[in-house]
C-alpha cells in the first residue's frame, strides 16, 4: 500500500503552477529593458512630464491590483486551474499588443496619446494577468502540497519570478547588445515585449495536464475527485485522513471573509504592504537607470542589473532550502535586518553624493536579505494562513492591498528621486524596521502546520 508521498506527481504539477511565477517575473521585469525607449518614443516626443513617464513604467499594476482583486471571484467562480488558464491567456494577448500597440488602430512611427493610452492598456491586460497568477498560483501550490513540503514548493513560486526576472534580463541585455539607441528605440523595445509570448504559451498549454486542487474540489461538493487527487499525492491512508479534516473544515464554517476575525484578514494585508514598502520593486523596475545614475554605461549597466539578478536567485533558493527548516518569521526578521542596513547605507551614500561600488554592494545586500526572506516567505504565509472557507477571498484582499502598495512605491520613485535619494532610500529603510517589528509582535509561526490545524490559531 503506497504510504509515501507521490514527488513526481508533485514535482509536475508544481512545475507547471510556477511558469505562471515566471510569467509574474517576466512580465513585471520587461519593461526594466524598455522603459527608456518608451520615455523616449511615447513620452519626450510628445513633451510628457516624469509623472507621466512613472505612471507608465507602472501601469501594468493597475491591472495587477484589478486582478489580484478579481482573483478572489474567479478562483471561487471558475477553480483555481481555469483561472490561471486564463491568466495564460491574458499574458499572451499583453505580449503581443505591447510590442505592437499601433495593431489595428495607429501608424508605426507615429507617437500620439491614443497610442500611449493603448499601449498602457495591452500592459494593464498583461498586469491582471500577473495579479491573477501572483494570487493564484501560491493557493493552487499550497492547495495541493504536503503540509511537511508546503514551505519549500510555494517557495518555489517566487524562485520562477526571481528566475522570470532573471530570464528577461538576458533577453533584453541580448537584444540591446551592440545596437544603436536608435534601432532600441524604434525596433528592439518591441522585441522585447514580444518574447513573453512564448512562455506565455507554454503556459497556456501545460495546463491542460494539470488537476484542479482537492480543497476546491471538496468546496464544490466534488468529493469523488477531490479524493482521488489526495490518493494519488498522498496514498490511499493519509488521503482519507486529510479528506476528512477537509470536509469538517468546509461544513461547518461560514465563508464570510471575517468569519475568523478581523485579525487574520489585517495580517495578511500588512504582510503585502511591507513586502512592497521595504522598496524592492524600485530596485527591480528601475536597476539599469539606478545603475546608469551611478556612473555605468548603457551595457554596463544591463550588465549589471543581470549579476543582480543571479543574486536575487541563489538567496531566493537560500530560502526554499531553510523555511521548512528554521521557519517563517525567523527568516523574515532577518532579512528585515538586513533589508534595513542595506538601505540605510545607500540612503547615506547618496546624501553624501558617493558613487561606485560600495553603493553596488550595498545594493546586493539589501536584494540578497529581500530574496532570502520576504520575497518568498509572503507569498508562503499568505497561502497558508487563511482558513479553506474564506482563503480564495482572503488571498484575494492581501494581493489587491499588495498591488495597490507595489503601484504606490513604483510610481512615486522618480517623483521621489528628483527630492532626494536619501530621504527616499531612508524611507524604505524605515519601512524595514517597521516591518521587522510587525512580524515579532503579530504573525504567528506556520512552519509543519496543515492548512486546517492554521483554523485552531484563528479559533
Amino acid at each position: 500500500m503506497q504510504t509515501q508521498v507521490n514527488m513526481k506527481f508533485i514535482a509536475a504539477i508544481t512545475f507547471v503552477a510556477t511558469l505562471g511565477g515566471l510569467l509574474f517575473g517576466y512580465d513585471t521585469a520587461v519593461i526594466s529593458g524598455a522603459e527608456k525607449s518608451i520615455q523616449a518614443y511615447l513620452i519626450t516626443s510628445q513633451g510628457l512630464s516624469s509623472l507621466v513617464h512613472g505612471a507608465t513604467t507602472s501601469s501594468a499594476l493597475i491591472g495587477c491590483i484589478i486582478g489580484g482583486a478579481l482573483a478572489g471571484i474567479f478562483s471561487r467562480k471558475l477553480g483555481r486551474k481555469k483561472s490561471l488558464m486564463l491568466a495564460a491567456a491574458l499574458f499572451f494577448v499583453s505580449a503581443l499588443g505591447s510590442g505592437y500597440p499601433e495593431f489595428l488602430f495607429f501608424t508605426k512611427g507615429e507617437p500620439t496619446i491614443g497610442l500611449l493610452l493603448m499601449f498602457n492598456f495591452y500592459r494593464i491586460i498583461g498586469g491582471i494577468g500577473v495579479g491573477l497568477a501572483s494570487a493564484v498560483c501560491p493557493m493552487y501550490i499550497g492547495e495541493i502540497a504536503p503540509a511537511h513540503l508546503r514551505g519549500r514548493l510555494v517557495s518555489l513560486n517566487q524562485f520562477t519570478i526571481i528566475f522570470g526576472m532573471l530570464v528577461v534580463y538576458f533577453v533584453n541585455y541580448g537584444i540591446a547588445k551592440g545596437q544603436t539607441i536608435e534601432w532600441i528605440n524604434d525596433m528592439g523595445w518591441r522585441q522585447m515585449f514580444l518574447s513573453e509570448a512564448i512562455p506565455a504559451g507554454l503556459f497556456g498549454i501545460l495546463l491542460f495536464f494539470v488537476p484542479e486542487t482537492p480543497r476546491y474540489l471538496a468546496l464544490t461538493n466534488k468529493d469523488d475527485s477531490a479524493l482521488a487527487v489526495l490518493t494519488k499525492i498522498n496514498g490511499v491512508d493519509k488521503a482519507k485522513e486529510i479528506f476528512a479534516e477537509i470536509k469538517n473544515t468546509v461544513e461547518h464554517h461560514s465563508n464570510n471573509i471575517f468569519a475568523f476575525g478581523k485579525t487574520v484578514i489585517i495580517i495578511g494585508i500588512l504582510l503585502s504592504v511591507f513586502q512592497q514598502f521595504v522598496g524592492i520593486n524600485v530596485a527591480l523596475y528601475y536597476a539599469p537607470r539606478i545603475f546608469e545614475s551611478m556612473g555605468a554605461a548603457k551595457d554596463a549597466s544591463m550588465l549589471q542589473t543581470v549579476v543582480m539578478g543571479l543574486i536575487n536567485v541563489v538567496f531566493t533558493v537560500v530560502a526554499i532550502l531553510t523555511v521548512d527548516r528554521w521557519g517563517r518569521k525567523p527568516l523574515l526578521m532577518v532579512g528585515s535586518i538586513g533589508m534595513a542596513v542595506g538601505m540605510f547605507a545607500i540612503a547615506a551614500l547618496s546624501y553624501l553624493q558617493i558613487i561606485g561600488i560600495s553603493t553596488l554592494v550595498f545594493i546586493m545586500i539589501y536584494t540578497a536579505s529581500f530574496m532570502m526572506s520576504w520575497g518568498p516567505i509572503c507569498w508562503v504565509l499568505i497561502s497558508e494562513i487563511f482558513p479553506n472557507k474564506i482563503r480564495g477571498a482572503a488571498v484575494a484582499v492581501a494581493v489587491a492591498a499588495q498591488w495597490a502598495a507595489n503601484y504606490f512605491i513604483s510610481s512615486t520613485y522618480p517623483f521621489m528621486m528628483e527630492y532626494s535619494g536619501a530621504v527616499t532610500y531612508g524611507f524604505y529603510g524605515v519601512m524595514s524596521i517597521l516591518s521587522f517589528v510587525f512580524v515579532w509582535k503579530m504573525v504567528p509561526e506556520t512552519k509543519g502546520k496543515t492548512l486546517e490545524e492554521m483554523e485552531k490559531i484563528w479559533e
